[in-house]
């Protein structure tokens, strides 16, 4: 019997970032925790980094997941507000890699279709199969629900074969 898998789930946002973490172990999944970490508006983009690198810093020294999954960034319109989801990304992907964890990027389309069936799913929809799928599962945002879906679309997809094949590829460096 396999060892089950601590998968931290994180939705990027400059104003929210939402964090989820599961235990997988096969197919079964099981609630640890959730949250969302807020960055104060009045402070400059700097100062907003970082409290939620150190918001994000907390919750990995706190729970020591295994591996970690982090929602794909959407271009909109607003170029401006665009790049700062992308700053707050950076974070997303910077706090994991400083603890070694092995990180995976999803689309928003594939957390849905994995989570609810459908790519075009409402908040609602995902805090609903989230809760179905967990029922113990708690969530304090829809960052925090979105985020557990990234993790549930992780621990669904972190067999597949692409998945495998990017893993040797960065073993063979």
């Amino acid at each position: 019997m396999r060892h089950p898998i601590r998968i931290l789930g994180v939705d990027p946002g400059l104003r929210f970032t939402g964090w989820g973490l599961i235990e997988a172990q096969g197919n079964r999944l099981g609630f640890v925790g959730s949250g969302t970490i807020t960055s104060n508006s009045n402070y400059d983009l700097a100062s907003r980094l970082k409290q939620l690198y150190d918001g994000l810093y907390q919750v990995i020294e706190r729970n020591a997941p295994h591996e970690a999954a982090v929602e794909n960034t959407f271009v909109n319109k607003d170029a401006s507000a665009t790049l700062k989801l992308g700053q707050a990304r950076g974070i997303a992907l910077l706090v994991p890699a400083l603890h070694n964890l092995k990180i995976a990027e999803y689309a928003p389309n594939l957390v849905k279709k994995t989570v609810v069936g459908s790519g075009h799913a409402d908040k609602e929809q995902i805090r609903m199969m989230v809760k179905v799928l967990m029922p113990k599962a708690t969530f304090n945002s829809d960052d925090a629900a979105d985020a557990l879906a990234i993790a549930v679309c992780h621990a669904q997809h972190r067999g597949s074969a692409g998945d495998r094949l990017a893993v040797a590829e960065a073993r063979s460096k």
